[in-house]
């Protein structure tokens, strides 16, 4: 990746952990944390996540679309469900991404969303990683 160019980067502080608070350098974004399952007043990294991915994807599936001529519609909705697992080897990741895409074609909806699956930075972050689906709904 020596030869790519940075486009943006985040810069967010996090202090206390799970049970602390996230602050970003432009103060955009400012949270309180906590673990997941618990009364705690804030959000946690899993429900973040879940936010960063599906933002990113809808966005990747914008791109698949203009290049396909495709207009997607308002009603697009991604449903992200992000679980923290414990295992024998320790805790992981699993996520999947529930695509909506109301009043499109099953399969164009479907090839935007594979483009998207292969373009999108979370979605390439993850491969392999962690286990994942995303599926047209």
């Amino acid at each position: 990746m020596s030869d790519s160019k940075t486009l943006y980067t985040a810069h967010v502080l996090v202090t206390g952990g799970r049970e602390g608070a996230a602050r970003s350098s432009d103060g955009r974004l400012d949270v309180k944390l906590s673990t997941p399952g618990t009364s705690g007043a804030g959000t946690n990294p899993e429900q973040l996540f879940a936010a960063g991915w599906s933002a990113c994807f809808e966005g990747a599936m914008a791109i698949a679309a203009k290049a396909r001529g495709v207009d997607l519609p308002d009603a697009l909705a991604i449903d992200a469900q992000v679980e923290l697992r414990l295992g024998e080897d320790g805790y992981a990741l699993a996520a999947r991404l529930d695509v909506h895409v109301p009043g499109l074609d099953a399969d164009i909806a479907r090839q935007i969303i594979e483009a998207a699956h292969r373009t999108c930075p979370y979605s390439k972050a993850v491969k392999g990683n962690i286990d994942t689906v995303v599926a047209l709904v």
